[in-house]
Order: structure tokens, then sequence, then C-alpha cells
């Protein structure tokens, strides 16, 4: 059983999907896992706490005082938990984690908790999609929390988009992907080096040349390193993207001259070093000190090349496994394999702007990998389930 002896704690909120919480608690059960369940005093509006309790094999509490007068120890809730899971997680429930109102069992509870934490949210679609939601989502992202994003559909209100919460396979399955990927440590005691993102190079105060990458394939690459217990660095170019996990070290800089700098302070320690950056060929060989005005109709502006860090990386190489990546709209496979050779790589990673659903900006990425004497082919991937193919390819070669 995939979840044998996990202490699953479940806090719902009041929301009409709490009904399909009874489908998860039974699924959880058959997989071998301990589940307790809390609910807020409105939850019970919408599901009954006998069938909770009947399916959990545990009582179920919903104040801090039983009727009998026992006080519930939120305390103990917390500490048994291997993970608390909010499904359904309402608005309300939501903006009382985020911002500490603490007016009930199920809001004590987390604030006492130490495990990791996930949020099934569930609500109508504008509820959803309002700011103060969306806001309140990334907080309790960057508190470190897992978000099992809602899903579209027929929603009670009668509208259709999105705001349905996860259905109970789905969350059955984020819980044990997550228990899976922290039970394999198998890059304990490596430090992993990573360059993600853009670089910007400044023409201006105001102005620069720049590229569209998000950082997305980095920043995922980095967050799965780390759950394989890597200490990771993470060498970040201008992004949004961000990490509240404490095995990652990261240092965010904006110039191709910046990145290089950072990445040869940290390179002699690493034992693998990933270049999913996309950094800047050329910058400007002059940046003017104040913002250029519009006259002339034309406007030259000379370029200078920047320092190549992949070269360098392959240059300076002793113990390091080194995979470059490659981004290509025409002769991709030539290109790459030239690329291996000339920069001195273990492994190269190659994506195609031609493939859909590949390149900047989104959340999908299609790959092939070369090394010296070997090919391998990737289908269309979320970037995370990329990451992992790319980390199992690496572990391969050098853990062999």
């Amino acid at each position: 059983m995939t979840l044998q002896g996990k202490r699953i704690l479940i806090c719902i909120s009041g929301g009409i999907a709490a009904y399909k919480i009874n489908l998860l608690i039974r699924d959880l059960i058959k997989k071998g896992a301990e589940v307790q369940v809390l609910m807020t005093p409105s939850a019970e509006n919408f599901v009954s706490k006998l069938t909770l309790s009947t399916l959990s094999k545990n009582p179920v509490f919903l104040d801090f005082y039983s009727e009998n007068g026992t006080w519930n120890n939120h305390v103990e809730f917390a500490l048994w938990a291997d993970l608390i899971l909010f499904a359904p997680c309402t608005a309300n429930t939501l903006a009382k984690m985020v911002h500490g109102i603490c007016d009930n069992l199920v809001i004590a509870t987390y604030m006492s908790a130490k495990c990791p934490v996930f949020i099934a949210p569930a609500m109508d679609l504008d509820m959803y999609q309002h700011p103060s939601t969306k806001q309140n989502l990334e907080l309790a992202e960057d508190f470190g929390h897992f978000i099992i994003p809602a899903e579209s559909g027929e929603l009670a209100s009668g509208l259709f988009g999105q705001g349905r919460m996860a259905e109970p396979d789905t969350i059955s399955e984020k819980i044990e992907e997550f228990f899976h990927s922290n039970s394999n440590k198998s890059l304990m005691g490596k430090t992993v080096l990573i360059t993600a993102g853009p670089t910007y190079e400044a023409i201006d105060p105001v102005r620069f040349i720049g590229n569209h990458s998000s950082g997305k394939m980095g920043f995922s690459i980095a967050e799965e390193a780390a759950k394989r217990g890597a200490k990771v660095i993470l060498i970040s170019g201008p992004s949004s993207q961000k990490t509240a996990d404490p095995n990652i070290e990261i240092h965010r800089i904006s110039s191709a001259r910046e990145m290089f700098d950072e990445v040869f302070k940290h390179y002699q320690n690493a034992d693998i070093a990933i270049a999913s950056a996309a950094v800047a060929d050329y910058a400007p060989k002059e940046v003017a000190k104040e913002k250029i005005k519009k006259s002339e109709d034309s406007l030259t502006i000379e370029l200078v090349k920047n320092p190549d860090i992949l070269k360098t990386m392959g240059e300076r190489k002793s113990k390091q496994f080194l995979v470059g990546f490659a981004l290509e709209t025409q002769n991709e496979e030539e290109n790459a394999k030239g690329k291996l050779e000339k920069k001195n790589l273990d492994m190269i990673v190659l994506n195609s702007l031609r493939d859909e659903g590949a390149g900047f900006k989104i959340d999908t990425n299609k790959i092939k990998i070369f090394t010296k004497t070997r090919l391998k082919e990737f289908q269309l991937k979320s970037k995370n389930e990329v990451a992992k193919d790319i980390l199992n390819f690496i572990e391969a070669q050098i853990l062999k």
C-alpha cells in the first residue's frame, strides 16, 4: 500500500465540494494511510460527522471543546500529522490561513503545524478569479504550501469555469507523489548548481536587451533536485518565479556578466551543474547614463560579445557533470550536438520552438536529451515532469 502508515489530517471547510471528501478518505484508507478529520463549523452543513467518522475510523472534531467538555488539543493534532490537507478550502478559510485569523479549531491546528500543507481550493468562478483570492494563493505558496489548483467545469452556481475542487483521485495522486518524491533521496550529499531565467543587458537606465525566458524550467529542476535531497544553488536572472524550499539557495542577478561572476563563486563545489538560463550572447558596448530620447529616425547600438558562461564551465570542469540547454528553431539536432562537443558538456537538453507546447512562458515542454553516445526523446509534458525526466537521466549517468 503506497501510503502505508502515513498520517493525513484533512481539514474540511464549508463548501459544496465537501461531499467529495468521503471518496477521498476511503481511497486514502485503502492505500494504508491513517486519516483524522477536522471541520470548520460551517462544514457540517455540507457533510455528516457520522459518515466521516465511519470512513476515517476516527472521531471527527469541529470545535475546541467536545460535548462532554473535553478540550480538543489543536497542538496534538498538528504534531500528529505527516501532512495536512485543506479540502475543500474556501476563500474564507484560505484568507484566515494566510492572515492568521485564528477563530476556529482548524486554523488553530494549522498555525501549530510543522508538516507540509496541501490546499485544494473550491469556490465559485468569480471568487476564484478575484484578486484577493489570487493574492492569498500566492501568499500560501510563499509560505511553502502546496496548491492543488481548482479545475474547470460546471459550478454549483450554474456558472461554468475554474473553481471546482480537484477530483479525489487527483488529490490522492498528488499526496502519493509527494511522499514518493520525499522518500527518494537519490541526490543526498550532492550539490547541484542551476542557472535559470533570462539576462537583461542594459541600454540605458530604462531599456534593456533581453528575451522571453520565464525561468520556469530552471526553477522546476531546482525544486525537484531539492526534493531528492540535493543542496541546490539556483542563480536566476530576472524572473517572477519563487521558491520556498529551504534546500534551495537562490541568487538573483540581472546581466550575463553578473551571472558569470555568481556562477564561478559556486562552480568548484558543484557535483552537477545545469545551465538552463537563456543568457544574452551580446550586450551594448556603452550603457547610456540617462534615458535615450527619441530624435533621429534610426538608432545604432554597438554590441559586444558577453562572456560565454557555459563554455567557460566546460573549460574549468573537473568533477562536475555538466548539462547545457539548446533552444533551437532550425537544424535542431545538428546544432545541439555541436554545442555538446564545442562546450565540453556531458549532456545537452534540446527543445525546439517549432514544437507546439514547448518554449518560453508556458508550463509544458518537449525535449530530447543527447550525450556523446545516446539520444533519448520525450513526449510533451509539464515542466515539473520534464524536470524529473532530466534528473532521472542525469542520475542514470552519474550513479551507474
